[in-house]
């Protein structure tokens, strides 16, 4: 990526943005952080189990060096001893492989956390284009990262010089020691020291990560165009999204209609609105629409109704409130609880004289608010 094209990224990088990159395998890495946690702590690991390194040391030592001439009677005493030396090795550094492998893990999900992607292990060929590799050395990310080698160079320098003084008089010592205490002591100053010298790396992570996710956050930024294509990506064509909401005006339409054979009354304007309301007094507070419709929608209502032996119930003012002012799945408005009540009311006295063979009841004629009548307006529902 040029200096002109970076420059004109502008924009902060999606979600979507960041997920496709984290599925290429890229994500923020710090090769100093995990370095110095590695080197930290396979050299903690060296203090922490100093003397038993040291008599393992000593134990491998003997076993490769003493000479024991009834071991030559056999052809397999040299793969023996080969064999033993590198199982006994393995015990003597079986800590510091732990240590520096679980470091390895840690210092590494430490910033980007787990991920695997095989398109990141997949060959490129613009990695092997050597101009793409001079653009890379010469642009800002290389310079930043030739001056972190610098400044490691210098700590590293510094530390190491201070740590020369400080053991040239220690080392002297221990050659006076016995094998094993000098061992021991040499190697826990060794350890201590490369601790020492570690800490200095720690300082170069602590700049180079925030510098890694600043640099990350950068090259993953999108330009106006970018930005703008992935919206409409994202969001869809506009005529596919007409298609997608008609298709599922279609289905709430056909659930509507599947609906309405449920339904207590049918309310009707009587030919330009039909409302299907359905009231169960042990499962809901108040009677719920179930559907609704006006001119030819209402006239399926109504057919479905009167398939069904749903009773239909003539009342133009209480049709148009209900059509203008109730939800479909939603309970009626308050402001209608008496009207529909009256008209529910009807319908069991109705649905009683027909089982009984009594003289059916008069129709009801519910007083509806003018408000009611006009566009919708604010309400308080019964939820």
């Amino acid at each position: 990526m040029d200096e002109t094209e970076q420059q004109d990224r502008t924009e902060e990088p999606t979600e979507r943005r960041l997920s496709e990159a984290r599925d290429r395998g890229e994500v923020v890495r710090s090769r100093d952080l995990a370095g110095a946690v590695v080197t930290i702590g396979v050299l903690l690991s060296l203090v922490l189990v100093t003397a038993p390194l040291a008599y393992g040391a000593k134990a491998l030592l003997q076993v490769g060096l003493v000479y024991r001439p009834e071991q030559l009677v056999s052809d397999d005493v040299m793969s023996d001893a080969l064999a033993s030396a590198v199982v006994l090795g393995l015990i003597v550094l079986a800590v510091p492989l732990l240590v520096s492998t679980l470091a390895a893990i840690a210092g590494n999900l430490a910033v980007g956390g787990w991920i695997f992607s095989a398109e990141a292990l997949t060959p490129k060929p613009e990695r092997f284009n050597p101009i793409s590799g001079l653009k890379r050395l010469f642009s800002l990310r290389g310079v930043v990262e030739l001056g972190k080698a610098f400044a490691k160079f210098l700590v590293v320098a510094v530390i190491t010089w201070f740590l020369l003084g400080y053991l040239a008089l220690r080392f002297e010592a221990f050659a006076l020691e016995p094998s094993a205490q000098g061992i021991i002591h040499a190697l826990s100053v060794i350890g201590w020291s490369g601790v020492a010298l570690a800490s200095g790396l720690i300082l170069i992570a602590a700049v180079d990560v925030p510098w890694q996710m600043f640099d990350f956050k950068k090259r993953m930024r999108m330009t106006k165009v970018e930005l703008k294509r992935e919206n409409k990506e994202s969001d869809g064509n506009p005529e596919v999204r007409s298609k997608i909401r008609q298709l599922q005006q279609e289905m709430a339409k056909r659930r509507m209609m599947s609906d309405v054979p449920k339904a207590d009354v049918v309310i009707t304007n009587p030919t330009h609105f039909a409302v299907a309301l359905r009231y169960d007094d042990k499962k809901m507070r108040a009677p719920v629409v179930v559907a609704k419709g006006a001119d030819l929608i209402a006239a399926q209502i109504r057919a479905i109704a009167k398939e069904h032996d749903v009773i239909t119930v003539e009342s133009p003012p209480l049709a148009r409130a209900l059509y203008r002012h109730a939800d479909i799945g939603r309970p009626i408005p308050t402001a209608l609880y008496v009207a529909v009540a009256q008209v529910l009311a009807y319908v069991f006295r109705l649905r009683r004289a027909l089982r009984q063979g009594e003289p059916l009841p008069d129709a009801p004629q519910p007083q509806i608010d003018p408000e009611l009548l006009g566009p919708r307006i604010r309400r308080k529902e019964h939820r």
